[in-house]
């Protein structure tokens, strides 16, 4: 078991890999609330771990099946609430990439380059099995990238089966650890106290909830916020429209630069979408707002022309 420096590691995530979900727990530290549907930064915890791991060939949600932003495969442990490793080993039966990531719904800080990277640090060191530590250094079996062939090995050990995981019956896995089955691993461990962070407490959804709204958070959660609320699938530069926003607000008016960047979205939209038409319609928008500025300024009574005749000139008349 070994600690990864993550030094140089990039670009070894981009085999097909799938992705099992976690979000069937009781939630008995926040009172037996709706863990995956609380909101941080106006998503649901469940939609945010699912965002990040979006280019999943296969997402397996764990859980009873409930409205999402995207697409999964729905199915439960045998008995429902029957822990942790129950639960992977029902998920696991529907994923078929040698490759899966396992998390918990409740990470709402998560990216997608976090999981790259932790595909990335299997795919190069040789582990069975890649998880996160938190600040205080401890394991986090439910932020990982595993081998799905090494789950499948000590699932079936621990369930007393020879060979069996395809099985529906998971009793024998009911209420054991999730330590249990990360010891019979070959594990790399990388710290990232940010990643790592879930929300077991009402204290730490408010945790969650006030660095979401920090400065250099606040506007990408934003922008993703309406995206998923909209129905969006877009990415597109912001900085681009943050410019014509400023130029629009700085050379017209202040009221100009939402009304601006709603027009060039619309006509996006009407020139068929996609990051390009933003780009181009940003453009001319941009450009348009530049010849204003110049134009207003060219208006000022210092820019303009002297009409006073200067009668020290000799030819003055």
């Amino acid at each position: 078991m070994t600690t990864y420096d993550p030094t140089g590691a990039e670009g070894a995530a981009d085999a097909g890999y799938d992705a099992v979900v976690l979000a069937g727990g009781g939630a008995r530290r926040l009172g037996g609330a709706d863990k995956p549907g609380v909101r941080v930064g106006g998503r649901a915890l469940l939609d945010r771990v699912l965002a990040a791991c979006a280019d999943a060939g296969t997402t397996v949600v764990v859980a009873d099946p409930r409205p999402t932003t995207r697409p999964v495969t729905w199915t439960r442990e045998s008995p429902p609430g029957g822990g942790p490793v129950a639960a992977l080993y029902a998920g696991l039966r529907h994923t078929t990439a040698q490759d899966v990531v396992v998390l918990s719904a409740d990470l709402p800080f998560l990216t997608e380059e976090t999981v790259r990277r932790l595909l990335t640090v299997l795919r190069t060191s040789g582990a069975e099995g890649v998880l996160l530590t938190d600040a205080d250094g401890r394991d986090q079996p439910l932020v990982a990238a595993y081998r799905r062939t090494a789950l499948r090995r000590e699932l079936t050990m621990l369930n007393g089966a020879a060979s069996r995981v395809g099985s529906t019956a998971g009793g024998g896995l009911t209420g054991l650890p999730l330590r249990r089955l990360t010891a019979g691993l070959d594990l790399t461990r990388v710290p990232d106290p940010v990643a790592s962070f879930d929300c077991d407490t009402w204290d730490d959804i408010a945790t969650a909830r006030t660095r979401i709204r920090e400065h250099g958070h606040v506007l990408d959660e934003w922008i993703t916020a309406v995206k998923d609320e909209l129905g969006i699938d877009l990415d597109v530069d912001t900085g681009v429209l943050l410019d014509l926003a400023r130029d629009a607000a700085h050379g017209v008016a202040r009221p100009a630069a939402p009304l601006t960047t709603f027009l060039v979205g619309y006509a996006a939209a009407r020139s068929g979408g996609g990051p390009e038409a933003v780009a181009e319609a940003s453009r001319k928008a941009a450009a348009l707002a530049l010849r204003w500025a110049d134009e207003a300024a060219d208006a000022k009574p210092d820019a303009a022309p002297d009409a006073t005749p200067d009668t020290s000139r000799p030819d003055a008349g």
